[in-house]
């Protein structure tokens, strides 16, 4: 029997999604209450996580507000990242 996971997987390899993934994964319970999740779209060299809603984050007027507690929480866990952007 396949069984489909809630994370969805990386799209690219970096060496620090692990830790990324780690971080969101503390998260993506309470975008899912909503109907919505986030994926990691890319890592730029300056360190700059860009991140795409999916579901009903991508409409909600809360994004940025979330997105703002997304970027604590990674910078937190991951401070590599300098800054998060979501579109």
């Amino acid at each position: 029997m396949l069984v489909e996971s809630s994370t969805p997987a990386p799209v690219f390899d970096h060496p620090l999604m692990p830790r990324i993934e780690a971080a969101l994964d503390t998260l993506r319970p309470y975008l899912a209450t909503d109907g919505g999740n986030v994926r990691v779209a890319n890592i730029t060299a300056d360190g700059i996580l860009q991140l795409e809603w999916e579901g009903a984050c991508g409409a909600c007027p809360m994004s940025p507000m979330t997105r703002a507690g997304l970027e604590d929480t990674v910078k937190k866990a991951v401070p590599e990242i300098t800054a998060v952007e979501a579109r």
